[in-house]
């Protein structure tokens, strides 16, 4: 058995099994509630950069299956994973900045897209922001103990709105 990261896996007792040509048309067809990924770059509008650029092609003719400067296995299924927004809430999971300390978070993606006003919300170690996927803009509504504000305001380069009622994990 290997995973989505072409690594040797074993299955525990109970665990079971579909090919991915399955998964991904579970995927794209809105039968899943939720996906759950990483990312290199979000926008405000919801715009994604997975860890794995998205394909090239004619609408993206820069785009490529590498990281800039690193080999990459695969180009992976993130495009499968945000294929149906509308159905399926995309949800991101990433540090808040990148090795360097510059934000993840940011108005306009700067490498080319996995997945265009897709995602409902970001995740990061510092805070939670919903995003409006169609009307573009974020909205902080948590920070994680021990977070104060100023600090993710620093550390975010897009524009956010902070709920009326700020919540904390």
């Amino acid at each position: 058995m290997i995973n989505a990261g072409k690594e040797t896996v074993t299955l525990v007792p109970g665990a079971s099994v579909f090919d991915s040509s399955e998964s991904f048309g579970m995927i794209r067809g809105g039968h899943v509630d939720v996906s759950i990924l990483g990312a290199m770059e979000v926008s405000a509008n919801g715009d994604l950069v997975s860890c794995l650029a998205s394909v090239k092609g004619p609408a993206n003719p820069q785009a490529n299956f590498m990281i800039p400067g690193k080999l990459v296995k695969g180009m992976g299924g993130a495009m499968d994973l945000v294929s149906n927004p509308d159905k399926t809430k995309i949800i991101v999971v990433t540090d808040h900045v990148d090795k360097y300390g510059k934000s993840k978070i940011k108005q306009q993606c700067d490498l080319p897209l996995t997945g265009v006003r897709v995602i409902t919300r970001i995740i990061t170690d510092l805070a939670v922001f919903d995003v409006d996927r169609v009307n573009g803009g974020l909205t902080l509504i948590e920070l994680a103990e021990g977070v104060e504000l100023d600090e993710v305001k620093e550390k975010t380069s897009a524009e956010f709105k902070v709920a009326e009622t700020l919540g904390s994990f």
